[in-house]
């Protein structure tokens, strides 16, 4: 611990060794309602859950994450759900296919109920002669009744251009991107997809919510929603839409309107019925003044709770799909950048450094608090070496982030703003998302953990979603310090001096058509 504090950001720095590690409430077994009310305004946009902290584990290593995929698989009795970019076709992602073809043959032969669904992006998962859905078709083929594999079509990739554009270009007009992975009641949150990289050297972040049925109930719905309106794969690797479904995704006139609006419909009404749910409790914990424990200890009946324990901690799931109109991380995210005291630290994290306009203006002209944000130096970017357009990628980040780095410096706000990039020899890095530290806590009370990367694709081309831990549980809190001390502990404190090495040295070329194109990435 102590090793790594040498390398923290100037604003969680030393101060923080174990030895100061305390909890943020007043004792171990008390509740400091004021954090709850902090975020009580978040309830006004999404469902909200309980739970107790301790059903909550935050893993740190891509092994962990494809051992805990492997092993929740095989223990499911009920349902799978794997809501992803796409799955590889390596050894690691057979193995992993297997784990769910066991399970459900047990279930069969049992007499069992497993479900398996799999959602994921129609270009990105068709991309090549082996892809996602060549691994899948045995598993469909034997199981047709039990398994079902929906692939989403943005609306935005339409006619001549849908004709024209190669694969891979095809996929920068939109894609779904959220990454949920859903066994029986337990829930795996994070910006991983499912490839071999993601299971052994691309860091990212992974939590694990368990016993959480109404949580996973809403994620099967949400993600059911959109299969339904999406294609489905055949077990002769054909593919039709549902016999139901009104409107083409791609064809007709009028850009996709009308499809566009049965999307939005259909998924706003599937989070409308979990705002009214029991379950949602934000407004009986935060909007009381003089909420006590035992108002608490009620509550938590009807929360994803353990018999004798109390809601600690709350949990706010997030939806964004921007060709849709479906807004609610957008907003919540500026929201929370702008309601941020001035005595607050914000760590923010994102693989993919793309802020758009309206986040930058929050952080940099609006926001009080400090703000520390960790980014991939060109090396530990994901398309670093690539041949050909994909090998200038890093260039262009590196660009934003000097566009960035200025705008903060003209504004004089670099000793409230400082910028970090992650750099480990042998990995890349994908992790995103941030811990927010209120003033008089030396532990995170909040987390946001999922796939957006707060850039433009996430706001207005990719599906996305993610979740708001708020969280007065001293364990879960110590977990996700611990967390962002080893992200940062691998990274560098970006200086004007960062930008003047041979690596950052940026085509000509890069700079011209990086202001055109940014908003596709």
């Amino acid at each position: 611990m102590e090793e790594l504090a040498t390398n923290l950001p100037r604003t969680i720095d030393s101060k923080f060794s174990q030895s100061n590690i305390r909890g943020s409430s007043p004792g171990n077994n008390s509740i400091d309602f004021n954090v709850f009310k902090h975020f009580q305004w978040i309830g006004d946009v999404t469902p909200c859950f309980g739970v107790h902290g301790s059903q909550i584990q935050v893993l740190n290593d891509p092994n962990e994450f494809y051992d805990a995929l492997k092993k929740l698989s095989k223990s499911s009795k009920s349902r799978i759900l794997l809501a992803s970019l796409y799955l590889g076709n390596g050894k690691l992602e057979q193995e992993l296919v297997d784990c769910i073809y066991d399970a459900t043959k047990a279930s069969e032969e049992a007499g069992g109920d497993l479900r398996v669904k799999f959602l994921f992006d129609y270009m990105r998962g068709s991309r090549g002669k082996r892809n996602t859905r060549t691994i899948l078709l045995p598993l469909l083929k034997d199981f047709e009744q039990r398994v079902s594999v929906a692939l989403y079509h943005t609306p935005d990739l339409r006619g001549l251009v849908k004709r024209i554009l190669p694969e891979r270009y095809n996929e920068t007009f939109g894609v779904a991107h959220m990454k949920i992975y859903l066994f029986d009641d337990t829930i795996v949150m994070s910006g991983a997809n499912l490839s071999e990289s993601y299971f052994t050297d691309r860091q990212d972040r992974y939590i694990i919510i368990r016993s959480s049925r109404a949580l996973a109930d809403f994620f099967e719905e949400v993600v059911t929603a959109v299969s339904s309106l999406s294609f489905q794969l055949q077990p002769d690797d054909g593919i039709r839409l549902p016999d139901d479904l009104q409107y083409h995704p791609f064809e007709g006139s009028h850009n996709g309107a009308l499809y566009r609006q049965q999307m939005k419909r259909l998924v706003e009404e599937t989070i409308s019925c979990h705002r009214d749910y029991d379950v949602c409790i934000s407004s009986q914990v935060s909007r009381q003044s003089d909420v006590n424990e035992q108002d608490l200890d009620v509550i938590g009946l009807r929360s994803s709770v353990a018999e004798g324990q109390k809601v600690d901690t709350l949990i706010y799931p997030l939806v964004q799909m921007g060709p849709f109109d479906i807004r609610h991380d957008e907003v919540v995210t500026k929201a929370l950048f702008e309601k941020a005291p001035s005595d607050t630290t914000i760590l923010l994290a994102s693989g993919y450094f793309n802020l758009t306009t309206h986040y930058m203006q929050s952080i940099v002209s609006s926001c009080k608090a400090h703000f520390d944000i960790l980014t991939a130096s060109p090396q530990a970017n994901g398309f670093f070496g690539a041949s050909g357009v994909s090998g200038a990628v890093p260039d262009a980040y590196t660009y934003i982030a000097k566009q960035f780095f200025d705008e903060v410096t003209s504004a004089n706000q670099s000793s409230r703003i400082s910028l970090f990039e992650y750099l480990r020899p042998g990995w890349t890095v994908h992790a995103k998302g941030l811990w927010y530290y209120l003033g008089g806590h030396l532990l995170p009370v909040m987390t946001m953990i999922g796939s957006p990367n707060f850039g433009y694709r996430s706001v207005f081309r990719d599906l996305e979603a993610q979740v708001v831990i708020v969280t007065q549980n001293n364990g879960l809190q110590k977990q996700l310090h611990q967390e962002q001390l080893q992200l940062y502990g691998h990274s560098n404190q970006v200086t004007d001096e960062t930008f003047n090495q041979p690596v950052r040295q940026i085509p000509r070329w890069v700079t011209y058509v990086t202001p055109i194109i940014r908003n596709f990435f």
